[in-house]
C-alpha cells in the first residue's frame, strides 16, 4: 500500500547537546526509527514558534499523522504555547488524526485531554528500563508481554483522561503507554532512541544524576544495542495511520 500523504512531526524541544551534534534533531531520530515502513513524506513544525496545522485548514487532507515529540520542558510548568498546543490537540484529537505522542508529547496529550502530569513521586526514569504490558493492543503487536526499551523523563501522567486506557507500566511509572482514543497513542519512553542516543542523555546529566543519588556506571553498564520500544511507532505507522492514509 502506498502513503500518498505525509507525517508531520511536531517538534516540542531538542536533544541534549552532544547527541544533537551527532545524531540530529528529533525529526531525524524519528524518521530513521520508522525507515522503509512509512513510503510517503515527512513535514516538521515547531509547536513553540510555528502555526500548528489545524484540522479543516488547507493542506490538513494531505496530513496522514502527527507524532509529537520529547522535550527537557515541562508540561507542569503550563508556558504559553504549551496551551496553545494543547488547545490544537484537542482539535487533531477530536478530528480522528491518528496521533502519536512521545514522553513530554505523551504527557501533553494526557494533559490536553483533561489528565494531569506531575512531578514522578517515584523519582527519575532514566536509561534502560523494562515494560510491562497490561493488555492486548495492536500498538503491541509482535512484542511480547514484557520489553525492553530506553527512557528519561522526571515527570508523569498522575491522572488520566477520560476515556484513556494505561496499557502498559514500569516499576517507576503507572503509564508507560497510554491509547486516548483508537487512533491517538501516547509512550513514556522514547522508541527513537538506540543505545548510543540513552548513554548520551546519561552521559551529559552524569552531575545531576549523582547528585540525585543514581548510579551513573551501573545505568551507563546496562545499556545494551538492540531496544524494542522502536516496535510500537513502526506498530503505529503500521496499524494505526493506514486508517486515514
Amino acid at each position: 500500500m502506498g502513503h500518498p500523504k505525509k507525517i508531520v512531526i511536531v517538534k516540542t524541544g531538542e536533544p541534549v547537546p552532544t547527541v544533537l551534534e551527532r545524531r540530529g534533531h528529533f525529526a531525524a531520530l524519528i524518521e530513521q526509527t520508522i525507515g522503509p515502513a512509512w513510503n510517503g513524506g515527512y513535514a516538521t513544525v515547531d509547536a513553540r514558534t510555528d502555526e500548528l496545522p489545524a484540522p479543516g485548514a488547507p493542506g490538513a487532507a494531505d496530513i496522514a499523522a502527527f507524532v509529537i515529540t520529547g522535550s527537557s520542558a515541562n508540561v507542569p510548568h503550563r508556558e504559553p504555547w504549551m496551551l496553545r498546543t494543547e488547545a490544537w490537540l484537542r482539535d487533531v484529537v477530536r478530528a480522528g488524526t491518528p496521533t502519536f505522542g512521545i514522553c513530554f508529547g505523551h504527557q501533553i496529550l494526557a494533559q490536553a485531554l483533561g489528565g494531569e502530569v506531575i512531578r514522578n513521586p517515584r523519582g527519575r526514569e532514566i536509561g534502560r528500563i523494562r515494560v510491562e504490558r497490561r493488555a492486548d493492543d495492536p500498538i503491541f503487536d509482535g512484542l511480547p508481554s514484557s520489553f525492553e526499551t530506553h527512557a528519561t523523563h522526571v515527570d508523569t501522567v498522575g491522572t488520566l483522561p477520560e476515556g484513556a486506557r494505561s496499557l502498559a507500566f514500569t516499576a517507576l511509572d503507572e503509564h508507560q503507554v497510554i491509547r486516548f482514543s483508537k487512533t491517538c497513542y501516547g509512550v513514556q519512553f522514547h522508541p527513537e532512541m538506540d543505545h548510543d542516543v540513552i548513554a548520551g542523555y546519561i552521559t551529559w546529566r552524569r552531575e545531576v544524576l549523582q547528585a540525585e543519588g543514581l548510579d551513573v556506571p551501573a545505568l551507563l553498564a546496562r545499556v545494551s544495542p538492540g531496544q524494542l520500544g522502536s516496535r510500537t511507532l513502526l506498530n503505529f505507522i503500521e496499524h494505526i495511520v493506514p486508517r486515514r492514509a
